[in-house]
């Protein structure tokens, strides 16, 4: 029986991560859970047995469940009934096989009904339900804005909703209005405080909201009258059981059929305070989206791995010419790109998430006790290396989500043309990657001032090192350790370039390059570390990506090395008005 974990080991290797003992001694707290919950690890191997477990369920669900589901959910979608979104008639399936396989909730501490998961492997749980069903990923990964009530909602709050999100309630975050998309700080969502009922009122309409009709949501409202930027928000907390929010459309959209993007009218809707008023953007909604950014990443790479599965598969029995079309160069090297992307893509996906669990379980520790110097050093490190590759993780593995898919539609030619094909699903769905929760654009601007300020060349440096300290099992490995060395001074060469340009629109106009040199090198140290450790899984993929490195990288500082700002002039789109 198929099985979506079980089937791709490289998913578990990542369960050996470096950082894990880390983050299990940390999410953990010294196994105290162990004395009073049965089911809670008493050791670290105990615990990453037990994470393999949780996989194992769950990928038996997205391969036997939510994966023969998902041509159904695509053609019937969500409709409109009555101001309320009902989904596709499968979906309840996944929905309800989700819950009863205990899949809610999961990040949350055992006292409130959770399984007290860290993000590596909440991430391995997105990642694996994706590949069965990406729109479906969306409604059970939104479960994650419940990291947010914890973090800043009161305890009152966390006793009141969290275990409702245990219990298989979903949620949504509304942020976006049809006046404000990329920049929230245009959001006018009226909050006003209703003295008589002891309560907020939110009154306003949102767009585009991802599982709109959610049963719990956080929203991002004006509170204070007389603002227009991000200092007048603030965040609430909407339960569905109050009304007052009904769902006026039900967008239809090119892929992510199952996932149903509403938008609401909110009416007099009463809510909750999360947190402290004018906090709503500048901490809580960051903290928000870079969650959500991660979960996008985990999204990403179950699309790049289906995509994957499927071009090889056809490639294997498909015949032209006499002979199988894997053994033609233009499709085997599509396809070892293919695997390349992904295997690569997944280990920053999880070196990011490992960053991201232990700073926020030191967080989470210091709501206890005053962290050591210690520890509060290992915080600030650990964040710093979170925000500064989470932009990475999720721009670059978007990208390779849409280049996966579009390949696998070129494996299977006029095949991959027709409906019937899952690949032209694929390709459907991974569009919406690079543009939710943040496009590409703005990833690169969120991670351009760790680039500029040489945070990045730092860590690559950095790695490089540790890359170097790794035992070599063959020579392949050791000659690609050198080739990723020679290019190191070849970036900081094209970044020291851009720097003395002085001139922001022409740094601007090379960001990109930029960022995907940074994440290129990132990556392939990543895979040539991952292949010292596990040859038989990675050392193919590890000499194609450092190909593909190196072809970009060194035509990339080309293209930087003999640009010149006054040639901004010829990309500008329009014209200057004549006189």
């Amino acid at each position: 029986m198929a099985n979506y974990y079980s089937d791709h080991p490289e998913i578990a290797f990542h369960l050996n991560h470096p950082l894990m003992a880390r983050i299990v001694e940390l999410k953990e707290k010294g196994f105290a859970d162990a004395k009073e919950y049965d089911y809670a690890p008493v050791d670290l191997g105990d615990a990453i047995e037990n994470y393999k477990q949780i996989l194992d369920i769950t990928g038996d669900v997205a391969a036997n469940i939510i994966a023969p589901n998902s041509e159904d959910v695509d053609l019937e979608g969500p409709h409109l009934e009555n101001g309320r979104m009902i989904y596709a008639s499968k979906t309840f399936e996944n929905i309800d096989a989700a819950r009863k396989a205990g899949l809610f909730g999961v990040s949350m501490p055992r006292r409130y009904g959770g399984l007290n998961l860290p993000n590596v492997v909440f991430s391995m749980l997105s990642e694996v339900i994706s590949a069965a069903d990406a729109g479906f990923q969306n409604i059970w990964s939104l479960q994650s804005c419940i990291d947010t009530l914890y973090e800043f909602g009161s305890e009152e709050q966390r006793q009141k909703y969290i275990p409702r999100i245990c219990a298989g309630e979903t949620m949504s975050m509304d942020l976006t209005e049809p006046d404000a998309g990329s920049d929230l700080q245009r959001v006018m969502l009226k909050a006003t405080f209703d003295e008589e009922e002891n309560c907020w009122r939110l009154n306003g309409v949102k767009r585009f909201i991802t599982n709109g009709d959610s049963d719990i949501h956080l929203v991002l409202a004006r509170s204070e009258e007389g603002t227009k930027d991000g200092r007048g928000l603030s965040m609430f907390i909407y339960d569905k059981r109050q009304g007052g929010v009904n769902v006026r459309h039900i967008e239809h959209k090119l892929g992510i059929h199952g996932s149903p993007t509403c938008e609401l009218t909110y009416k007099n809707a009463k809510a909750e305070l999360c947190g402290n008023t004018r906090l709503g953007l500048i901490k809580y909604v960051m903290s928000l989206m870079n969650g959500a950014r991660l979960g996008i990443a985990a999204q990403s790479v179950g699309v790049e791995q289906e995509a994957y599965n499927e071009a090889l598969a056809y490639a294997k029995e498909r015949a032209q010419f006499g002979q199988k079309i894997i053994q033609f160069p233009a499709v085997f090297d599509m396809l070892s790109r293919m695997k390349a992307k992904l295997d690569a893509g997944r280990s920053l996906l999880y070196q990011t998430a490992a960053y991201v669990d232990i700073y926020k379980c030191l967080e989470d520790i210091e709501r206890d006790r005053k962290l050591t110097p210690e520890e509060k050093q290992e915080l600030k490190k650990y964040q710093r290396l979170a925000d500064a590759f989470t932009p990475l993780a999720k721009g670059m593995n978007s990208e390779y989500a849409n280049q996966n898919a579009y390949d696998a539609i070129s494996v299977h030619g006029g095949s991959g043309f027709i409906m019937e094909y899952k690949c032209q699903r694929l390709y459907r769905d991974a569009r919406i990657f690079s543009i939710y929760e943040g496009t590409t654009q703005l990833q690169v601007v969120a991670a351009i001032r760790y680039i500029i300020n040489g945070t990045m060349l730092q860590n690559i440096k950095e790695m490089m090192e540790e890359v170097k300290n790794e035992e070599a099992k063959s020579e392949k490995l050791a000659a690609l350790k050198a080739r990723i060395e020679a290019l190191i001074p070849v970036y900081e060469e094209a970044l020291t370039a851009v720097k003395a340009l002085d001139n922001q629109d022409a740094i601007d106009f090379l960001s990109r390059r930029l960022y995907d040199m940074t994440a290129e090198l990132v990556m392939s140290l990543l895979i040539v570390r991952d292949a010292a450790k596990a040859p038989e899984l990675f050392e193919k993929s590890a000499v194609v990506y450092v190909g593909m490195t190196e072809e970009d990288v060194i035509g990339k500082a080309a293209y930087i090395k003999h640009f010149k700002p006054e040639s901004l002039d010829s990309f500008r789109a329009a014209e200057k008005d004549e006189a």
